[in-house]
Parts: C-alpha cells; sequence; structure tokens
C-alpha cells in the first residue's frame, strides 16, 4: 500500500540501550525523515522491560529531542517489541461456505478469524498473522479465493507471538505519554521495511539485525516471512568477553570494540599489537589485536550456530541466494560481513535504506536507527481513525481498523506484508 499523502507519523524503537524515535513525512508523494530523537534506555533486560518507570523517562527524552527537531508534536507512533521471547507458529483455519455460487468476504473473514485459534504457548498473543494460501475443497491452492466457486475454504496462516507481559507493558507506557498507538511491529520485520526490498525477499533472504543485547532475524522466500525470532546474543556479550579478558572495564573494552576490533584476518597481522595506554593512561599493557578477533569470533560463532539451528528448524530447505543483510548498531564491527561469509557460508552485505527517502538527518544510514526508520514507515501506511480504542490486534493494528469486509481485510495484510 502507498503511503498516506501528507501525513507524520513516528516510529518508537525501545532498545537495551538506547531509545530511538524517528518521525517519518509523506508531503506529496515525497518521503522524509525530519528527525531521529535518541537517548539511553534504561529499564530493559535482553530486550524485554523490567523497570516501566525507566522506560518512561528515557522514552520522554528522545520524544522531545524528536519533536524539537520538527516543531511538532508526536500524536501517532507505530510501537515495535522485541525481547527474546518472540516465537512464530502455523495455523490452519477451515470453514463451510455458505453460499456455494460464490466465496464472499464474510467466508474469508471467518476462515481468517478461525485461524487465529494458533496454539501459541500461555501468556502469549498474536502481534501479527499473515495469510500463506487459500484451499477450496481440499484441492485448489489460491491466493486470493473472493468470487471464486466451492463448498469449503481453508486458509494457512503463519502467526508471529509475543509475550503477553511485555506486550502489556508497553502499551501502558505509550498510554501513559499520551501516543495514539497505530500499531505495534515486531522489530525485525520493521527493520525489513526499511533495508530489505522487493527483489531481496522474493529470491530469498535473511535479515540479521545485531543488537546492544539481543540479535533478531527474519527470513523471506518467494516475498512471504517464513520465519523470525530474537536470539539471546548481542555486541554487548563482545565487549564484557573483551573486558573478562583484558581484566579492564566495560567502558574501555567498549572503546576497544569500536575503534580497534577488526575481525578481518586479512587486515591483521600476527605482530599485531594494540597499546592499552593509548585508550587510558590508567592502563598498561599490549595485547595481540590477533587474540582480539579470536575473542569475538568465539561469540559470533555461538550467534551463528544459533541462526543455523533456526534455519534447521523452521526451514532447512531454505538457500538463500540473496544471502543476509546485516543492520543494528552490532553490524557496524569492522569486517563483520567476511566472518559472515565464512560462517554462514552465504552472500553477506550491509544493510542501506532501499527507499528514496529524504532527509538532512546526518544519522540517516545509521544501521542503530533502521527499526526506528522502518517502524516510522509503517505507520504511512496504515489509515487513521477518529475515536479509536488504541487496542493492538492481528498485525499490530487497532481492534476497529479492521472491518469486516474481505477488502479491507487484504489492505491490512498487504500493508503489513513483511
Amino acid at each position: 500500500m502507498p503511503p498516506h499523502q501528507n501525513r507524520l507519523c513516528a516510529g518508537i524503537d525501545i532498545g537495551t540501550s538506547k531509545v530511538a524515535v524517528a518521525i517519518c513525512e509523506n508531503k506529496e508523494g515525497l518521503i522524509n525523515i525530519s528527525a531521529l530523537g535518541v537517548a539511553p534506555s534504561h529499564g530493559l533486560r535482553k530486550g524485554i522491560i523490567v523497570d516501566p518507570e525507566e522506560v518512561v523517562t528515557s522514552l520522554s527524552q528522545a520524544i522531545e529531542d524528536a519533536e524539537k527537531m520538527t516543531g511538532q508534536s508526536i500524536t501517532d507512533a507505530v510501537i515495535g517489541i522485541g525481547g527474546v521471547g518472540i516465537i512464530t507458529s502455523l495455523s490452519k483455519g477451515i470453514v463451510p461456505i455458505t453460499t456455494p455460487d460464490c466465496i464472499s468476504e464474510e467466508d474469508i473473514q471467518r476462515v481468517i478469524d478461525s485461524a487465529r485459534s494458533v496454539a501459541l504457548p500461555p501468556n502469549f498473543e498474536i502481534i501479527h498473522i499473515y495469510p500463506i494460501k487459500f484451499i477450496i475443497d481440499r484441492q485448489e491452492e489460491v491466493q486470493d479465493p473472493l468470487g471464486m466457486k466451492g463448498m469449503r475454504l481453508e486458509v494457512e496462516v503463519m502467526a508471529v507471538g509475543a509475550p503477553t507481559a511485555n506486550v502489556r507493558k508497553i502499551s501502558q507506557i505509550i498510554s501513559q505519554l499520551g501516543i495514539n498507538p497505530l500499531a505495534m511491529v515486531v522489530n525485525p520485520i520493521a527493520a525489513s521495511k526499511a533495508v530489505l526490498d522487493k527483489k531481496q525477499k522474493e529470491i530469498g533472504v535473511m535479515l540479521l539485525d545485531i543488537g546492544a543485547a539481543t540479535s533478531s532475524i527474519a527470513i523471506y522466500e518467494e516475498s512471504d516471512l517464513i520465519h523470525t525470532t530474537i536470539l539471546p546474543v548481542g555486541s554487548s556479550h563482545l565487549t564484557n568477553d573483551i573486558a573478562i579478558g583484558l581484566k579492564t572495564t566495560i567502558d574501555i573494552a567498549e572503546k576497544i570494540k569500536r575503534q580497534h576490533l577488526s575481525l578481518d584476518n586479512k587486515k591483521i597481522k600476527a605482530t599485531d599489537k594494540l597499546d592499552l595506554s593509548t585508550i587510558e593512561t590508567s592502563e598498561d599493557g599490549k595485547v595481540s589485536k590477533k587474540q582480539l578477533a579470536e575473542v569475538a569470533e568465539a561469540r559470533l560463532k555461538e550467534l551463528f550456530t544459533m541462526i543455523k539451528d533456526e534455519i534447521k528448524k523452521h526451514k532447512p530447505d531454505a538457500l538463500l541466494p540473496g544471502g543476509i543483510v546485516l543492520t543494528g548498531g552490532g553490524s557496524k564491527l569492522d569486517g563483520l560481513v567476511t566472518i559472515v561469509k565464512e560462517y554462514m557460508n552465504l552472500p553477506a552485505k550491509e544493510g542501506d535504506l532501499t527507499m528514496d527517502i529524504g532527509g538532512t538527518i546526518d544519522k540517516l544510514g545509521d544501521p542503530r536507527y533502521s527499526t526506528s526508520i522502518g517502524l516510522a514507515l509503517y505507520g504511512l501506511e496504515i489509515p487513521t481513525q477518529e475515536g479509536s480504542s488504541g487496542k493492538f490486534s492481528v498485525a499490530g493494528i487497532k481492534n476497529n481498523s479492521i472491518g469486516g469486509l474481505w477488502t479491507k481485510v487484504r489492505k491490512v495484510f498487504k500493508q503489513f506484508s513483511p
């Protein structure tokens, strides 16, 4: 669905290390990122909210910074949801066709509703639900059954679920800030909106978003999302490993990781040393850059093993000729693309914004903000309604945003097609 004309919407990414708020505008067909507000994040652990009051404080600062850049108040926003615990599950729905002469919008709505009874673990709820295919009379597979003849209609859907407790905490925080929540979108799906194009999704591709405490993946094949999850390993684990190995502080280890760590063996000589006193005068001694790389590689190999296990479990036959597209703050590590290619045996590249987006924000191309920008882009495609309930439901859209007619349902699924 094309973005609505003359609209402004915010995307709110609540991460473990930072909170980012992107404001996106569509003026006469030109999409512009007019603001990126950022603040240190507090009150989360591995992407899960543990102290809502601290999150409110962090988010208020980021929102204020973004609003100052535009001179406008944020009223509508699409909210990202992350953290360990994001799951996917396949489900089927079956209904008899009420009028055999023609499959109606009501029939399609009913069969999708029946598929929503997908079996999720206790205390989880559906954030997104994507129809994969419809089947008429157990034989004919179609993408859009409207108007076709038959006696029985089936649908296969993929549901993306999140822990109910975290969903409720996020909803309460947004409500407390007086923002109208247009939708809730799982973070890797939002990031995909910003950095993956249609061709990549069609041929098969994986998004890998490396954050501070977690890493997210979203796998696409034939334009469909086939799996997404969030794994409990992020770039902060590399920092911790360096700090322990060198017996130094987290702050110094973070500087070493960002400024001096390289994962590209071609760039590192066996004799290359890092003088720690150049980073902090109180530190002494020298460390082998080769050994630093080996420490980081060990942790990354753990992450790549988790990703391979996810592929084997959910889509063992996936070829992914589009390779792996990297984003997130952790993707800025020197030589990461090289090591991803080596361990995953797939093409790899750094992600760039795929849409023709304008803006004077100097951080526009920074991979740390792909999720917040993707969330804002989703917001431009969502029709607003006055008097909305503000409650989330299927595909992250408010309950009363989805009408009973299939024409509306198709628009909803189209705008949230990953």
